[in-house]
């Protein structure tokens, strides 16, 4: 399994492929710690809607983790395969959106 990841990611080194992994599981804990002192700020608490809630968790969380896999992937030495890693996946919500506008002009 490592070795198959470590082949799709393009890298060689196990200590590598740890240090990747410790940032995908240090930015996922920290991304949700975000939300916590915005929804604070945002009076956002037990009472408020349900949907409030999950739309405004995926509207926060997902930018913070963005951010803060740069960050965490920075401080670890990964910064290059984390900003290759951002691109493609701004690439393909980018190809996918000029893909939909391509069938709807047609």
């Amino acid at each position: 399994m490592f070795e198959k990841l470590k082949k799709r990611w393009e890298i060689n080194s196990n200590l590598q492929l740890i240090l990747i992994l410790i940032t995908f599981s240090i930015t996922g804990s920290l991304s949700v710690m975000v939300r916590k002192p915005i929804f604070e700020y945002l009076s956002i608490g037990p009472e408020t809607n349900l949907m409030i809630k999950i739309i405004m968790s995926i509207i926060i969380i997902t930018p913070a983790y963005q951010i803060l896999l740069l960050i965490v992937g920075s401080i670890l030495g990964q910064f290059r395969f984390f900003w290759n890693f951002e691109k493609k996946m701004i690439s393909r919500f980018s190809s996918k959106k000029k893909k939909n506008t391509i069938h709807k002009e047609a």
